[in-house]
């Protein structure tokens, strides 16, 4: 446009002088490699977003957990309270958990895991497809004549023996039973992947069911070939190895720190990626609620599966405890406010295998329509009371075997009014409903 490239620069540099042609000729570099740059990066954004990702044929999951629970007789539906808030029976050894879920139709659905031999189970597991029932009332629907939910939260968090300043966060249960969420309540989203379920897929089928639900013995290992067989879904095929087996046990052990704080530690899991605790218990009408979080966070969602990227934000953002850490100390105050006996939860969050036929393709210009893919993730848990004889001198629960000591009531619970609402098994209610749970 202005012809050879020294017939602007001159008549310029005579005109303004040799500094001022310096600083144009700057200033026109940083434009065009500006500019340059930004051409540069609409490819690679248009690219990235053209990529055509179709949902899979069918959707397997083995779910793997090494459960250090307690078994609690003697505590009635406190204990099935607690149960459900581990996201399982309480009950200590190894578990698995499977869920196939396909876009095909059967008429009669029937699907086998084919399982290594280290299993020690058989040679394989029989996937059942559950009769659908119809929907049944929620939990936070309030029969004819029941009273509003009384008490409130008291939520507390962080490692130590003293509680820290603004806390506990306050929730009065009748105000969120009205839809008023406390302004004051913090809980981050988890990116979490939806699992397979009847409602999500044409026909679905899962392990343990009503055709079989043997234990795993506490020998089992998931190590060697998985292959995964029915009339309604493709054949899935992949192997685990080292690394991607039962995580080791948790050792939970709690001690007296300071005026009535619990000191808590266990050993180091080897294939842990992250940590995270809760206690809860109750003192009157009020639940009281504390995370090991170093900063404010209910942690709704978090006392269960959490992918491994997720587990290293949350460790970033000091939300979960890092993989090197063996020790935390509950506060005094929540000790004493959760009735002397509080519940104490523990999740190490594991490592997770993916798989999929055929692969991704690099190439995100290439669609990608996968056959079936798989997961499997890895969870260990333990839970104790930190009241407990073995930790806090406080006294162990009654066994449902031994007789109740003279003067004591043969009953482990006092019988309740109908009306009378349990305020921790309600407190877990409304917060299942805040979180959509």
């Amino acid at each position: 446009m202005f012809g050879r490239a020294g017939s602007f620069a001159g008549p310029f540099k005579r005109k303004h002088g040799v500094r001022a042609c310096a600083l144009l000729n700057r200033d026109i570099m940083k434009f065009f490699r500006t500019a340059v740059l930004a051409i540069l990066a609409v490819p690679v954004v248009a690219i990235a977003q053209q990529q055509v990702v179709k949902p899979p044929v069918a959707n397997y999951w083995v779910n793997v957990e090494t459960a250090g629970g307690m078994s609690m007789p003697g505590m009635g539906g406190m204990a099935s309270v607690m149960a459900g808030m581990m996201g399982g029976p309480g009950q200590s050894g190894r578990k698995i958990g499977l869920q196939l879920g396909s876009q095909r139709a059967a008429d009669s659905p029937r699907a086998d895991h084919y399982i290594p031999a280290g299993m020690e189970m058989g040679a394989s597991l029989p996937l059942q497809t559950p009769q659908r029932a119809p929907a049944e009332q929620g939990e936070r629907d309030l029969p004819q004549g029941m009273e509003q939910p009384k008490g409130r939260m008291l939520i507390y968090w962080g490692c130590g023996e003293n509680t820290r300043s603004g806390q506990p966060v306050i929730i009065d249960f009748a105000r969120v039973a009205q839809g008023q969420t406390p302004p004051n309540m913090v809980s981050r989203r988890i990116r979490m992947p939806t699992a397979p379920s009847p409602g999500r897929a044409r026909t679905y089928g899962d392990w343990p069911n009503q055709q079989d639900g043997k234990s795993v013995p506490a020998s089992a290992s998931l190590k060697g070939d998985h292959r995964i067989a029915g009339n309604y879904s493709p054949e899935i095929q992949f192997s685990l190895g080292d690394g991607h087996d039962f995580m080791d046990r948790v050792e939970l052990s709690s001690s007296p720190r300071g005026a009535g704080a619990a000191h808590v530690s266990w050993n180091a899991v080897a294939t842990a990626t992250g940590y995270f605790a809760t206690v809860i218990g109750a003192e009157g009408n009020d639940t009281v609620f504390w995370s090991s979080s170093d900063v404010q966070e209910m942690g709704g969602m978090l006392m269960d599966y959490v992918p491994p990227s997720e587990v290293a934000r949350l460790v970033r953002e000091k939300v979960a405890l890092p993989a090197s850490t063996t020790e935390c100390t509950v506060p005094a105050e929540v000790v004493k406010r959760a009735g002397g006996t509080p519940f104490f939860n523990f999740i190490a969050y594991g490592p997770e295998a993916n798989f999929a036929q055929p692969p991704r393709p690099k190439d995100p210009r290439q669609a990608w329509e996968p056959m079936w893919t798989a997961k499997v993730r890895f969870k260990s848990t333990a839970s104790t009371l930190l009241g407990d004889a073995a930790g806090a001198g406080g006294r162990r629960p009654a066994r449902a075997d031994q007789a109740p000591e003279q003067g004591e009531s043969q009953s482990a619970e006092p019988a309740q009014k109908p009306s009378a609402l349990d305020p921790v098994k309600e407190g877990v209610n409304i917060l299942r409903g805040i979180f959509g749970r």
